[in-house]
């Protein structure tokens, strides 16, 4: 059986590994637009009505203007910001939710994740939903990603200046993904996020600390990863790793769709820190677009 596919906006980060990923999958076709095409709306609009599902890797309000040229019925999923907490469309992350991968399977609409975002919510939402962490908690969240994530002006700084070898931003304390966080990982109060890319290429790391003492209940380090190891039993993509106390490099998942959960305590000082890793263009982007895809087709076995 055939499927096919158009990536509006596939010379872009995302769009190029969701290429790349299902050239090695058989009977996906891709349909292709030349320079002049991909600039008519009426093209793009063809194309879409080919497709199975449209994937759009564009800045936020091109996709906003894609979905309202989009065909009656066109299924999409959008790799942009602009759809993430929007009404009608479903979370591209099957496994931070039960019953989420079937809710994804016969939507229309899909938005996909935002890297730094699934590593939070993997984190968050397995504590809130077992009564380990409350809503109205005050979280701060830490996170570093290859600069990859960055787009193409961020790579072309990094490896033509070979640096910076770290840096923070969003210093406002407006990020993005913040919304999708607090939506998807069951927040009530706003966290902080502090970002950070690194001087590597590809790869993240999400740290939540946490005073066990104030978490409900008062857990020990081994209750925590027993919760996430029983939420994620059987999940594909999610693996709970269990107990950390050797370091962790945000690289070791690198051209995997895999993202892994640990925790790491120091008992006596009463202090803990939930960690996600994940290779931010796979779970976190490209690997991620390709499960929620194969999820839409009910080819979710290939």
């Amino acid at each position: 059986m055939s499927r096919t596919l158009f990536i509006d906006g596939q010379a872009g980060t995302t769009g190029l590994g969701i290429a790349s990923r299902i050239a090695g999958i058989a009977g996906w076709r891709l349909v292709t637009l030349g320079e002049t095409e991909r600039k008519l709306p009426a093209s793009r609009a063809a194309a879409m009505a080919q497709a199975d599902v449209t994937v759009l890797c564009l800045p936020d309000d091109a996709a906003r203007a894609a979905v309202a040229l989009a065909p009656p019925g066109a299924r999409i999923l959008d790799a942009s910001t602009a759809h993430r907490v929007a009404p009608g469309w479903v979370y591209g992350f099957p496994e931070f939710l039960p019953g989420q991968a079937e809710r994804i399977a016969t939507a229309q609409y899909v938005s996909n994740p935002g890297c730094y975002a699934t590593g939070a919510i993997a984190l968050l939402r397995p504590l809130i939903e077992y009564g380990l962490l409350t809503p109205d908690q005050n979280i701060a969240i830490n996170a570093v990603s290859g600069y990859s994530g960055g787009g193409k002006a961020m790579i072309a700084a990094h490896e033509a200046a070979r640096g910076p070898a770290f840096e923070l931003y969003a210093l406002g304390l407006a990020h993005k993904h913040v919304p999708e966080i607090m939506g998807y990982g069951g927040l009530a109060a706003r966290p902080l996020f502090v970002p950070s890319v690194g001087h590597f290429a590809q790869g993240m790391l999400v740290c939540i600390p946490v005073f066990l003492a104030q978490l409900p209940g008062q857990p020990d380090a081994a209750r925590l990863a027993q919760a996430y190891g029983d939420y994620y039993a059987g999940a594909r993509n999610v693996v709970a790793r269990g107990l950390a106390t050797d370091q962790l490099r945000p690289e070791a998942l690198n051209g995997t769709d895999m993202l892994e959960i640990f925790v790491a305590a120091h008992e006596a000082h009463g202090h803990a820190v939930l960690i996600a890793r994940l290779d931010n263009l796979g779970k976190g982007a490209s690997g991620a677009a390709v499960q929620n895809l194969q999820l839409m087709l009910g080819l979710n076995d290939e």
